[in-house]
């Protein structure tokens, strides 16, 4: 008796728990396999979201598996269970019971089916979708961004730099990686993602060329990849966070545009640089390639090293490599030389002979210059840096209108200086008596 009630029961709950079975036309769905069957397929897909307990479901059923058996081969007609699975319920708005969507050209902006709810009418809702799709096809039109087979954002801008990322990709590509990542949480149902689509494309292309790719902007179809959802405790669309190495992820609460993105993307970038080089003018060719590559390059001429020693030179080189770190996100061009090493260059810049250490930020599209006025220090080179960075300070043309003849020097070997060596006189032969007559 009691077995026979086990399986009078078990038999009840399994029918309330599943309005569809195996042996019908109607595909059950689950969030394992949504995303394979529907959101990667080509096929035109209507589908239930259904609660088992729902009075308006259980009479919906036979009218749904009707559809689906008219519909085979034709038309994808499937069933989800939102009661079991909410996640995926959730994911589409769904609110009440029965609701069907229709999954379209584009599978990510799904229409929802307001028809009647018998199987003539559900045919005919899917035939009319069906001839909409095949005629978008023909003019050559597509939908929206997926993370299936279409690209995401076809149509709504080129979301070729945006990468997209999966539960299994993600870690591989994000963490440890020396870039900085900016990722996108998003839901393909979201209004606000699918406003935010062509602002995030168009800075993805923007910042990959600023920062050579090392920043990243990245995309993630939480409602899909929902390991990483869960572990980034998403909990509203779209939600953008920051990756850096060795760093938790923080959130980006900035502006949602274009100009906005790639602004922060470019402090990101700067704050991660390294500080550029400082280099020795040993050439013609290390002055012209970094003052050319960068906005302006600032110069600047040491004493000779007979004047400071290897300590006092390194002395004013680390208070270059000081401003260099601070005024790193100008991205300008560091350089050096030795009083005497380059005469033209220091005329051209009006240094020359007298007054080291000198400094001169040089503007080379321009070929204007502004010269350090104030002390060669922290304090004196910062505000100089300063004015220059919001456009104030006094400029002049350089000497000529182009940069001079630069001599090619050995570059210097970080020791003191040495007095050149003089020819020792050998003065054996030489009778001092009749050296200091002839004096006389």
């Amino acid at each position: 008796l009691l077995f026979v009630v086990g399986t009078v029961s078990c038999t009840l709950f399994l029918a309330v728990n599943s309005l569809y079975s195996a042996s019908d036309d109607v595909i059950e769905l689950t969030p394992t396999n949504f995303n394979k069957e529907v959101i990667q397929s080509e096929s035109l897909w209507l589908v239930e979201f259904y609660a088992p307990w729902c009075g308006h479901c259980q009479r919906l059923t036979p009218e749904w598996k009707k559809a689906a058996t008219a519909l085979k081969g034709v038309v994808k007609v499937g069933a989800v269970d939102a009661d079991k699975h909410q996640s995926l319920g959730g994911q589409y708005g769904v609110r009440g019971f029965p609701t069907i969507k229709i999954f379209g050209a584009n599978k990510n902006k799904a229409e929802d089916y307001q028809g009647g709810r018998t199987s003539d009418a559900i045919v005919d809702a899917a035939l009319s979708a069906l001839r909409s799709l095949v005629k978008e096809r023909l003019s050559g039109r597509s939908g929206g961004y997926s993370s299936g087979k279409q690209s995401r954002g076809s149509g709504g801008g080129d979301k070729k730099d945006v990468i997209e990322l999966t539960d299994d990709s993600f870690d591989k590509n994000v963490i440890n990686s020396d870039d900085v990542w900016m990722v996108e949480f998003y839901a393909p149902w979201c209004g606000h993602c699918k406003n935010l689509e062509p602002e995030w494309a168009a800075a993805a292309t923007e910042v990959k060329e600023q920062t050579k790719g090392k920043v990243k902007l990245a995309a993630v179809d939480a409602t899909v990849n929902q390991v990483l959802a869960s572990r980034y405790g998403i909990r509203g669309f779209p939600t953008i966070k920051i990756f850096q190495k060795g760093e938790d992820p923080v959130d980006y609460d900035g502006g949602r545009t274009r100009s906005d993105i790639v602004s922060r993307a470019l402090d990101l970038f700067s704050d991660n640089a390294p500080p550029p080089e400082l280099l020795e003018i040993i050439s013609e060719d290390v002055l012209k390639s970094t003052c050319d590559a960068h906005q302006l390059c600032i110069i600047s001429v040491l004493p000779h090293i007979l004047d400071t020693g290897a300590s006092g030179r390194n002395s004013y080189l680390d208070v270059m490599l000081k401003m260099a770190e601070k005024y790193k996100k100008k991205m300008w061009g560091w350089l050096w030389t030795e009083a005497g090493a380059q005469p033209d260059l220091e005329s051209s810049l009006g240094i020359g002979g007298f007054g080291y250490p000198a400094m001169a930020a040089v503007n080379a599209r321009k070929m204007k210059f502004a010269l350090l006025k104030g002390s060669f220090s922290e304090q004196g080179i910062n505000e100089f840096l300063r004015e220059l960075s919001v456009g104030r300070g006094s400029t002049a043309p350089v000497g000529g209108g182009a940069f001079p003849k630069i001599h090619s020097v050995e570059p210097w070997d970080g020791k003191d200086g040495e007095l050149p060596v003089e020819d020792d006189i050998d003065l054996s032969d030489v009778d001092l008596d009749d050296l200091g007559k002839d004096e006389l």
